[in-house]
């Protein structure tokens, strides 16, 4: 390991706040990369949403912005606007979420930013885009009624449910580092950089993957179907002698080698579920068969029993289990970001590196935290290029 991010060296602008441009920025300063979070004196919305806490901050907050020095900027205040505007001048990446046009005013948009910053590659971060849905305010919750995520969520019989998380404003904020990646690698032969934008409901209809394919090349319309799989089955949670357990078969080696565990080999061969499109149209048919089985032991003795036997299952866990279980495999799901009495225990990033390495060493800053540090930084930079003249 080199002990260095493969991002290290980039200096990244962060005006965006709540979760998905905070999410992007924070797995680049994971990576390596110096993050400068702008903030209003007030500080991002998050900072507010509790509980729960730990020491009287926001675990939500804490989430999302390690690794990241804070400037408490008020852009209405010329002084501050304008260390605003020198810190996106000398920006490898900006990125954002106001609504589109908002940062015009301030100057801080990409025509304006791009003038005195050829190089930047600039982010923005919408929820419906900067054209006819501009004017609509960008919450992930709205985005997962109106895709349609909520209408394939929760019980046949029952009400539509929001996912468990803001799922798209995850997928955004990833979607957003994939597109500011993908600027930087064209900038390495052009030299230039250029404005990158997606929105939340874009994300959200290319996240739906196999769903808005049923519908944009197939015709149909999909419904909510509980913890069922529209084209798999098994592929949902079944009853064991104490409760459910996840049961999976994705092809038709799988079914059989989980009729041969389960002592019903006979199954493979009946003529109704030999295949997957037999078994996913005899679902109805075949759900008894597998439950009656599958009542003869325990969820732990079917998991290690499945597992053994190469079928996909799994117990299914609170957040706290999935954490331990993690743990259990070795995969350290936490780690420990600061030192001392500062240090805040979060979840590690997903990403290992076989030569560079990813850090914890800045835990999420209080607002404001590095105004003077970031000023002093940039007065050293100006000073320097003065000197050189």
């Amino acid at each position: 390991m080199t002990g260095e991010g493969p991002l290290s060296g980039l200096v990244v602008a962060d005006f965006s706040r709540i979760l998905a441009g905070p999410y992007a920025t924070m797995l680049m300063a994971d990576m390596g990369a110096e993050v400068i979070k702008v903030e209003s004196p007030g500080g991002d919305d998050t900072r507010t949403w509790v509980p729960p806490t730990r020491d009287g901050v926001s675990t939500y907050y804490l989430s999302i912005n390690r690794n990241k020095r804070s400037v408490a900027l008020d852009l209405r205040d010329e002084a501050d606007l304008a260390v605003a505007r020198e810190i996106a001048s000398r920006a490898d990446v900006l990125i954002e979420n106001f609504r589109p046009g908002g940062l015009a005013k301030y100057g801080l948009d990409h025509a304006s930013v791009s003038t005195l910053n050829p190089g930047v590659v600039y982010a923005s971060i919408s929820g419906f885009g900067s054209g006819g849905g501009a004017h609509l305010p960008g919450y992930d919750l709205m985005v997962q009624a109106i895709s349609g995520l909520m209408s394939l969520t929760g019980d046949p019989e029952g009400q539509p449910f929001r996912a468990g998380i803001s799922v798209f404003d995850v997928v955004t904020g990833m979607h957003a580092l994939i597109g500011i990646l993908g600027a930087l690698h064209e900038r390495e032969s052009s030299g230039l950089g250029q404005h990158v934008e997606v929105n939340l409901l874009s994300s959200a209809l290319s996240g739906l993957v196999n769903q808005t394919a049923a519908y944009v090349a197939g015709g149909t319309v999909p419904t909510r179907m509980g913890n069922a799989h529209p084209s798999l089955f098994p592929y949902e949670p079944l009853p064991a002698s104490d409760g459910d357990i996840i049961v999976i078969a994705g092809n038709d080696r799988q079914f059989a080698t989980l009729c041969e565990a389960l002592g019903a080999p006979g199954l493979a061969e009946d003529p109704r579920f030999r295949t997957v499109g037999d078994r996913t149209e005899n679902r109805e048919a075949l759900r008894p068969l597998l439950v009656e089985r599958l009542g003869e032991r325990t969820r732990a003795e079917w998991f290690d029993l499945l597992i053994k036997a190469g079928v996909p299952a799994g117990p299914i866990n609170t957040v706290a289990e999935g954490v331990e279980f993690a743990d259990g495999l070795g995969l350290d799901p936490v780690v420990q970001v600061g030192e001392g009495d500062e240090a805040v225990p979060l979840v590690r990033n997903p990403l290992t590196f076989s030569r560079s390495s990813v850090r914890y060493d800045r835990p999420p800053p209080q607002v404001g935290q590095h105004t003077e540090e970031v000023r002093a930084w940039l007065d050293g930079l100006a000073d320097a290029e003065a000197g050189s003249r």
